[in-house]
């Protein structure tokens, strides 16, 4: 049987959805992509929190899916909605690509080194906010479309840098352009970010079965905790949330280290916090989280709709 990969048709996405092909092809497996349009693809220049967040990008490919015109889908995880759908399952999320963000300037010039008063381009509420919050006045212009597009920017001079995901550079092999790896304590990155998802049919046990091969426990663990926190706080693109969980070797074993920070948009506040506990309570421990930031003022920062704030024993205490 041929499995039908679902993709975007940008570089990006096709890139990322060939890897999981040619993986599922190691495994004995035929793959045939199937190349969708989504509503993002369509509108290049509209905000995102506009449109109604990332989800945008998710939902013909997950139309696809139910009406059996593919058999899987890649979504860039941090795309993602963090509510789940009861015929959908995310059936595998393969070893991750660096989650960090990429800084790409003209001059070869870092975050640090840019004149105040630079050009930097993000369409990230998130990024701008951890950018505000840094102080070292930039002038931030909302940016959209493919990674070529926005790279366009800075080598035509429009701007004097912008600010995207290191993981996509990676995959498509502009890594040579970066002019600085952000460090995650100056910025850190969306929850989900460098990951990727593989979507199927939950009644499809025998496509279920293929993919699951390609899961990897450690990025699942760090991206459940990391989203974790955005559902919790109920969030979307729309709001300035970063988050990043690692795992490491802890006094007993393995260990989940988890960061995360809800922030103003104009960058005049941040809450950020951390925690830890075993990779196996991953979700609890982002929720724990997510609570701690509420109860220490998050939702005074950011549009956020969170659950009622239950007091509990504070995370990694």
């Amino acid at each position: 049987m041929t499995l039908r990969l679902g993709t975007r048709r940008s570089h990006l996405a096709t890139t990322q959805s060939s890897w999981v092909a040619d993986r599922l092809r190691d495994l004995g497996h035929e793959v045939e992509l199937v190349e969708i349009t989504t509503e993002g693809d369509r509108d290049r220049t509209t905000p995102l929190a506009t449109m109604g967040g990332t989800g945008v990008f998710v939902s013909a490919l997950r139309e696809a899916l139910r009406d059996g015109t593919v058999d899987l889908a890649v979504h860039s995880l941090k795309d993602l909605p963090t509510t789940p759908e009861d015929d959908l399952v995310v059936a595998a999320i393969p070893t991750r690509e660096d989650p960090r963000d990429a800084l790409v300037a003209r001059d070869g010039l870092t975050l640090g080194e840019l004149p105040s008063g630079a050009t930097v381009g993000t369409g990230s509420p998130r990024r701008r906010a951890q950018l505000e919050a840094l102080g070292l006045g930039l002038q931030l212009r909302e940016l959209r479309g493919n990674v070529d597009t926005r790279l366009s920017k800075v080598s035509s001079g429009e701007l004097d840098a912008v600010v995207l995901a290191h993981a996509g550079l990676r995959r498509i092999g502009r890594d040579g352009v970066v002019t600085e790896v952000l460090d995650p304590i100056q910025m850190l990155p969306a929850p989900g970010q460098g990951a990727l998802a593989v979507e199927v049919r939950a009644d499809d046990a025998a496509t279920r079965d293929a993919v699951a091969a390609l899961d990897d426990a450690d990025t699942r663990a760090c991206v459940v905790a990391e989203r974790a926190v955005l559902a919790e706080l109920e969030a979307g693109c729309s709001a300035p949330i970063g988050a990043l969980a690692e795992v490491v070797l802890g006094d007993d074993g393995d260990e989940l280290s988890l960061r995360a920070v809800v922030a103003s948009i104009d960058g005049t506040g941040d809450v950020r916090r951390s925690a830890a506990g075993s990779p196996e309570d991953a979700d609890a421990l982002g929720r724990a989280l997510a609570r701690l930031l509420l109860e220490d003022g998050a939702a005074d920062l950011a549009p956020l709709s969170p659950r009622p704030t239950v007091h509990t024993e504070r995370p990694g205490a």
